[in-house]
């Protein structure tokens, strides 16, 4: 299961296995008896729905941002519609909509699948190229987000996602096309534009769910550092050296340390008082009294 695969032990390896799966290489699975076993011609759908606060940590996560699987999963978070959801008599066209919409689905999952000559469970997938059309609004689309990525761009802080958005929107498009033709032969204009727009909806809302990862983060850090301070530091005064040398694990640096104390300062759980000061027997600069109660 994912959970299990999030441990720290193996969230390194599941990352990579996903992010391998998302670049289309064969399937490889070693198990204690059966040894290795290599499934070429496999594609993998996830859809993932995780609490906010479980959502923040992953987003934020240094391990799966550096590894890369998160510029591979498109992520939307959208606020609460509670107290908005009034009953109204649906639109008899919503029914007819939505039975036409389930009737194209089931006409494509009916659809005989793509198998290689003499293969049961393997596909032989074919091309769907960019209409010459499409490919010129792609490379644009591309162009502009390569813009955006450098210092002081709008997506610098997803540079990761922004890397491959260009890609996804291709992927988005590619899949409005089978949706509107199981048989299409190539990503039409139309297409390529629907999938720009999306890939741009994903890249707004990573933006901002990212903002709201870096605060949750921060404020994770200063709530395990307040609860450090309450059970472990038994002086009635701490300083930053005493924070990123004794304290939590994360809170190594002290930069870290200080926005820490930051936040703490803010709320009021931690007093700055005029340095330079002693703390533990140690002449300190910055010194702050915590409140306790």
């Amino acid at each position: 299961t994912l959970g299990s695969g999030m441990t720290p032990d193996n969230k390194l390896r599941t990352a990579a296995g996903l992010s391998s799966l998302w670049d289309g290489e064969p399937i490889k699975r070693v198990r204690a008896g059966d040894g290795v076993s290599v499934l070429p011609g496999r594609r993998l759908s996830m859809h993932l729905m995780i609490q906010p606060g479980v959502a923040s940590t992953m987003l934020s996560d240094p391990m799966l941002i550096d590894q890369g699987l998160l510029s591979r999963v498109l992520v939307t978070g959208p606020a609460s519609a509670s107290g908005t959801r009034f009953w109204h008599e649906p639109k008899p066209e919503s029914d007819t909509a939505i039975k036409r919409y389930g009737a194209r689905l089931l006409t494509m999952l009916e659809a005989p699948l793509p198998l290689k000559e003499g293969k049961k469970n393997e596909l032989a997938l074919r091309p769907l190229p960019l209409s010459p059309h499409a490919r010129r609004i792609w490379i644009a689309f591309a162009d502009h987000v390569e813009r955006q990525i450098g210092p002081g761009g709008e997506m610098e802080q997803i540079r990761g996602l922004a890397n491959k958005l260009p890609e996804h929107a291709a992927r988005l498009g590619a899949v409005l096309a089978l949706v509107d033709n199981i048989e299409a032969a190539e990503i039409t204009n139309e297409n390529i534009g629907a999938g720009i727009v999306l890939a741009q909806h994903y890249a707004v809302e990573a933006l901002r769910l990212f903002e709201l990862g870096q605060i949750d983060g921060d404020l994770l850090l200063a709530s395990r550092l307040l609860k450090w301070l309450r059970q472990r530091w038994t002086e009635p005064l701490i300083s930053l050296p005493d924070i990123y040398q004794r304290g939590p694990n994360q809170i190594n640096d002290q930069a870290i340390a200080r926005k820490a104390v930051g936040i703490l300062e803010h709320h009021g759980w931690l007093i700055r008082e005029h340095g330079p000061g002693i703390v533990k027997n140690k002449k300190r600069r910055e010194i702050w009294r915590i409140v306790k109660a």
